[in-house]
């Protein structure tokens, strides 16, 4: 769907890969030497895995699956878990809840129906659907804590957490003076100053208009993700399912399309293309078009592309 070139043939540009999160994460930084290039990659890879610790939903002792033990009291949370799940409740308010965090319950069972090849039973699905809704996780930002409103939730951050994660690798890099720098991890892109001698970093994306095509030949201190069906689907009595599972009916989203949005912070990027992918290209652009989320181009793959 996408790649990054950058800088070919300069001396400085140093490439490193390592995988976390399931997928291959790739760093490209400039640096005056190749020593401190590994050691800011190091620490950039570190900060990855503990954030990971916290924010995975698959690790039975990370910090957001300890939330779902203790329903409909306060829980503290660290700085980095409130910011993504603030940011997540944003997007579920502006999107109508097509995209929600508490989908956990419903991705659980969407998982095992496209395993099986069946749709879920009626029972199975309403049980999931209880325990999932955008208005049953309340965020307090000012005592920095989170409420869960009913029994047995799961928080599921894969369609945000990814987009966050990549962003505060990149402040690592930038911490240590190395701004110019781009790391890419299964369809999610963070990239910050241009690289020596160009305008920007250079991004292929599908099925972008003129406009975005143009944006993302320069992209400076930006985000962008892909979200949607082109690759991960089950077909069920005929119907083509997504991996992707819209929130407000708890099973994969039908349509054929896929979507690359360009934004201001990675976590932002992966939200809202996991939005647009739920809402489709006939609903998603009024999401997208609010100034206030400060989007910076948008792409469309539609069937058959």
């Amino acid at each position: 769907m996408l790649g990054a070139t950058a800088g070919a043939g300069a001396q400085d540009r140093h490439e490193f890969t390592a995988v976390h999160m399931g997928v291959r994460v790739r760093i490209v930084l400039y640096s005056s030497s190749e020593g401190e290039a590994r050691e800011a990659a190091r620490e950039a890879y570190s900060r990855i895995a503990a954030l990971e610790d916290k924010m995975s939903d698959y690790r039975p002792r990370s910090e957001v699956r300890s939330l779902s033990a203790r329903p409909r009291e306060w829980q503290p949370v660290s700085r980095e878990l409130l910011e993504v799940l603030a940011k997540g409740q944003e997007v579920s308010r502006l999107s109508g809840g097509a995209f929600d965090v508490t989908v956990g319950p419903l991705v659980t069972l969407w998982r095992g129906s496209r395993r099986i090849g069946r749709l879920p039973d009626a029972a199975a699905l309403s049980r999931a659907r209880s325990r999932t809704g955008w208005r049953l996780l309340e965020v307090d930002t000012t005592r920095s804590a989170v409420r869960l409103w009913a029994d047995s939730m799961q928080l599921d951050l894969g369609g945000i957490a990814k987009g966050y994660i990549l962003s505060q690798a990149l402040a690592v890099l930038r911490s240590r003076g190395l701004t110019s720098a781009m790391i890419e991890a299964g369809g999610d892109l963070v990239v910050g100053a241009a690289p020596p001698g160009r305008a920007g970093w250079s991004v292929e994306i599908t099925g972008a208009d003129s406009a975005t095509r143009a944006l993302s030949q320069a992209l400076v201190d930006v985000a962008v993700a892909t979200s949607g069906s082109s690759e991960q689907f089950v077909e069920i009595d005929g119907v083509r399912y997504s991996h992707v599972v819209d929130p407000r009916t708890g099973r994969g989203v039908t349509g054929r399309h896929s979507v690359t949005v360009i934004a201001t912070d990675g976590a932002l990027a992966d939200a809202l293309a996991t939005a647009s992918a739920v809402l489709g290209p006939d609903r998603a652009p009024r999401l997208l078009r609010r100034k206030e989320l400060g989007i910076g181009g948008v792409a469309w793959v539609p069937p058959g592309s």
